[in-house]
């Protein structure tokens, strides 16, 4: 596993759209595992393979220490919701207000190319809006309501 370099606001791979993935090879399963280490190691709750400059249709999200890989996922139900502060590992140390759903059903593909579905709620629902938009190369940006905001850093408590 490696982590890779995650791509920023201004790259253009992150506007792009992202093709399907057809079957699994041992360069996709790669692929996922260096995804989670990179989420992981950026302290991230999901990332797309656009992110880490790679045009395919997979997502890895982590938001509540159950790993989920989304491989040509579609989002088949909401409801509800939302409004919250939302930050994005492509645009660090800022974040936006954001409305999205409260709940969720995606439908996708894991990394045994099993169909399955995925239900979340709150923060998953969250994660699983803002990633699957990735790979249409829509950024959370676009729904902002108000400014771009920068993340106050943390104070250390003696």
């Amino acid at each position: 596993m490696a982590i890779r370099t995650i791509r920023t606001m201004g790259d253009e791979i992150l506007e792009k759209k992202c093709r399907t993935v057809e079957e699994m090879t041992a360069r996709t399963k790669d692929l996922i595992d260096d995804m989670f280490e990179t989420m992981y190691e950026a302290g991230g709750v999901g990332l797309a393979a656009p992110q880490v400059g790679i045009l395919k249709r997979i997502v890895v999200i982590d938001t509540d220490g159950t790993p989920y890989v989304l491989i040509n996922p579609e989002i088949i139900e909401t409801s509800g919701t939302q409004t919250g502060q939302e930050g994005c590992l492509s645009l660090p140390g800022k974040y936006g207000i954001v409305t999205r759903p409260n709940y969720v059903k995606v439908r996708a593909y894991d990394e045994n190319m099993n169909l399955y579905e995925l239900e979340g709620t709150e923060l998953l629902a969250r994660a699983i809006c803002h990633e699957c938009e990735h790979l249409d190369g829509i950024l959370y940006v676009e729904h902002i309501e108000g400014e771009l905001m920068d993340v106050e850093p943390e104070v250390e408590e003696e």
